[in-house]
């Protein structure tokens, strides 16, 4: 991370997501002087410490001198436990810029509990966990140019991301990639299954679903095709993987997986609601 004046960033929460953040950073080069970190849990304070060698504090009375000068407070808490995590914090931060990877609060209800509007919100997914993530950015209107750069170097150490214009496009991110790492996992279950249903090992059939899941990634990745022409391109008319494909369609796979992205898109807006009430 290169910058003539290294940010002051606290992080409330000190859970997986905050710890790929925080390590994240570090590895880009902000000393530790530079993070503040408040977390109840004292298992998640010896794992960071342990991880990082952070010493995070119990409360935000704790580092309330540390939260006042914060340029950024990164908000890594559970849905649920948001406003009571906020509610005492708030008065201890000054005009920092928020940003929250909270899944499902929407920046109307952190506003009204942090009285501020610069405030961005982020919708990460897993990987992040290795440095391989990608997330949904939303900046409110409050959060000018330099807010966004900064957001863009934090989040940057955990993959990949992309700015959307409307808060709402966000359910789709989070139906989409935010959940996305799981239906990989689904598929690969089946597909491991399949192997061993089929006389492979469990080892042999793990191994060849991990490589044809992340050399076909690569290779999308690298094309100018879309996935369709990629697909018609190793399926052959009469050949195995025409068999497997229209059995697929048969049952219709596409249709169905369709829907459920949708699902996960309505649940998210249901959650956006319920955790955003007053």
């Amino acid at each position: 991370m290169t910058s003539t004046q290294p940010p002051l960033i606290a992080c409330i929460g000190g859970g997986n997501m905050a710890s790929a953040i925080l390590g994240g950073l570090l590895g880009q080069g902000l000393a530790a002087e530079q993070l503040t970190v408040v977390e109840p849990s004292e298992p998640a304070r010896a794992a960071l410490h342990q991880r990082h060698g952070l010493q995070a504090a119990p409360d935000a009375l704790a580092v309330a001198p540390a939260l006042a000068h914060a340029d950024l407070v990164v908000w890594a808490v559970k849905p649920q436990a948001f406003r009571s995590a906020a509610e005492p914090v708030a008065p201890h931060v000054g005009a920092a810029l928020h940003l929250s990877v909270a899944a499902g609060i929407p920046t109307g209800s952190i506003a009204r509990w942090l009285s501020t509007g610069r405030i961005v919100r982020a919708m990460p997914n897993t990987p992040a966990l290795i440095g391989q993530g990608i997330s949904g950015l939303f900046a409110r209107p409050e959060a000018g140019a330099a807010d966004k750069a900064l957001i863009e170097r934090v989040m940057a150490t955990t993959g990949r991301f992309l700015w959307v214009q409307t808060e709402a496009q966000l359910d789709a991110v989070t139906a989409l990639s935010g959940s996305g790492p799981a239906y990989v996992f689904f598929f690969l279950e089946a597909m491991t299954q399949a192997g061993e249903a089929m006389g492979l090992t469990a080892e042999q059939a793990r191994d060849l679903a991990l490589a044809t899941f992340s050399g076909a990634t690569e290779l999308a990745r690298r094309s100018d095709e879309s996935p369709a022409e990629l697909r018609a391109r190793v399926t052959s008319q009469g050949g195995t993987t025409h068999a497997a494909i229209t059995h697929l369609q048969q049952q219709q796979v596409g249709e169905h997986f369709i829907a459920a992205l949708k699902a996960a898109q309505a649940r998210a807006g249901e959650l956006a609601a319920e955790f955003g009430k007053d």
